[in-house]
């Protein structure tokens, strides 16, 4: 009866230690699953702060640079692209095409010193600045969480709980395909 006693003091005594673990892989993928998505939506927020300041700045570049129609058309093209993206891929793609319009456009600017001297142009770019860089931050703060997140649930035991539980491996934010290259700008149209 000893013997009996003791293996099932053990037995319970493993099975309560198998559940903790479990309730704290459980916990510890939840908390990583929202810190995830916590930093997704702060990469939304700086591209939709961006998204928000384009129409002013394009509207003040065509009081100045009238005939520079092509490069204002792919700037607001860019921003409807990504005005309906949903997918962490869609808003990659369409966010790697609105940097390079706006790469063009600055390009273009440079053509117009009456505009670059303009105070209302220069608090916009001030603006765009900042929220180029909050956005670089944002992405790279999402892209760790991703890292965190992956490399958690690929791990065993983990993996079988976030299977079990629907975390699955989230997509990284990456520049698409070409958005390092610089934009060709041809002044002589």
């Amino acid at each position: 009866m000893k013997k009996t006693g003791i293996i099932g003091i053990v037995l319970v005594v493993l099975l309560v230690i198998i559940i903790a673990a479990g309730v704290g892989t459980y916990n510890s993928l939840q908390k990583l699953d929202e810190t995830t998505n916590s930093q997704w939506a702060q990469v939304e927020n700086q591209l939709q702060r961006r998204y928000d300041l384009i129409p002013n700045l394009v509207e003040t570049v065509k009081g100045y640079a009238a005939f520079e129609q092509e490069t204002l058309t792919a700037v607001v093209e860019a921003r409807n692209k990504f005005a309906t993206a949903t997918t962490v891929g869609e808003v990659s793609e369409a966010d790697s095409e609105l940097t390079a319009a706006m790469r063009q456009l600055s390009v273009v600017v440079e053509a117009y010193p009456d505009l670059k001297a303009n105070q209302t142009f220069q608090d916009l770019m001030t603006q765009l600045e900042g929220t180029e860089n909050r956005i670089a931050v944002a992405r790279m703060d999402y892209n760790d969480s991703v890292e965190i997140l992956n490399r958690k649930i690929r791990t065993f035991p983990t993996s079988i709980i976030a299977g079990l539980i629907g975390i699955e491996k989230r997509e990284y934010f990456e520049a698409a395909e070409g958005s390092e290259e610089v934009p060709e700008v041809d002044f002589g149209k």
